[in-house]
């Protein structure tokens, strides 16, 4: 059996040690939002799939001309580059089309890029054209806040209500509370990660973003509850008797095998997402994959070393 709670101050350093510099990453360059969140433009657009046949039409051959082929993203954002769009992000879709999302609402600007799309093909169409406005953004800014803020509240309770059966020797709403010191480690970190992709890498944040946030709130604590869930039972068999710390690290060995195997099986998927699943799906799977990890270290190594930690801290209480 591994003697994982005796070595909790290491899981306390490393832990400690990444949530203060995402907190310090996050004070200091904070997140790159997009435009969900700044407000902007969203445009599509629609390329011809005849121009190459039309343009050949006097040639007696034309009936052979190949098919016209759309821009890639790739090729779109290079075009546009000299417009320096701020926080272009384009998305090819089916039928020759593609969505462009860029911060900015000026018509003038709508018009120049359309001027650059018209010279990959002179029958290319805007069929569609929103615009976010920054009181739109700020409202869902509220609303991912809230969302956020209303999901660790909810979850803290329900663990404090699935454990108030088991009052000893820690009163079972220190359950929630360790429980929610876990996930705030979790989104901290996985938070802490995305600055430094929005710093360095160019990468934005959207709804979507806070969707993974969620997402990582739902599987941490789930983990989390197995594992306080064995506790629970080997508590009720040990009739306060054994150690308090001792049924712990039993309980955190009996499923450490079960945690690692589920976390492993949907990080394989996730993983695949990310590097076959396309641009659109990329950094909400990345988000993921980081939360399922932190999210099974922290229910192994900090969630249930919190639980001992206050139950000793209330013994040198009443000791002293």
């Amino acid at each position: 059996m591994i003697n994982i709670i005796d070595k909790r101050k290491y899981s306390y350093i490393f832990s400690g040690v990444l949530v203060i510099t995402s907190i310090t990453l996050l004070l200091v360059w904070g997140l790159k939002l997009g435009i969900d969140f700044k407000g902007g433009t969203l445009m599509e657009v629609q390329f011809s799939s005849n121009q190459a046949l039309e343009e050949t039409a006097e040639n007696s051959e034309a009936e052979n001309s190949e098919e016209f082929k759309a821009p890639t993203r790739d090729e779109i954002i290079e075009k546009l580059k000299d417009l320096n769009l701020e926080s272009l992000n384009v998305q090819e879709s089916e039928n020759n089309s593609a969505v462009l999302r860029y911060i900015g609402s000026s018509e003038d600007v709508n018009e120049q890029v359309m001027e650059k799309l018209t010279e990959f093909d002179g029958s290319v169409e805007q069929t569609r054209v929103d615009f976010v406005g920054s009181s739109i953004s700020k409202q869902l800014k509220r609303n991912a806040i809230m969302a956020v803020i209303l999901s660790v509240l909810g979850i803290a309770l329900y663990i404090a209500w699935a454990f108030r059966k088991v009052s000893y020797p820690i009163p079972s709403w220190q359950y929630g509370i360790a429980a929610i010191v876990a996930l705030a480690h979790d989104i901290t970190i996985t938070l802490g990660i995305f600055v430094l992709l929005g710093k360095f890498m160019n990468v934005e944040v959207g709804v979507s973003f806070i969707a993974a946030l969620l997402t990582i709130l739902g599987y941490s604590v789930n983990d989390t509850i197995v594992v306080f869930d064995r506790i629970r039972e080997n508590l009720i068999k040990s009739s306060k008797k054994e150690d308090f710390e001792k049924v712990v690290n039993k309980s955190i060995n009996e499923t450490l095998a079960r945690s690692i195997n589920t976390s492993l099986t949907v990080m394989i998927v996730l993983v695949a997402i990310v590097l076959f699943g396309g641009e659109s799906v990329k950094y909400f799977s990345v988000a993921l994959l980081i939360g399922v990890i932190f999210g099974t270290y922290s229910s192994i190594f900090v969630a249930s070393a919190l639980l001992v930690t206050n139950y000793r801290r209330e013994q040198k209480v009443k000791e002293n």
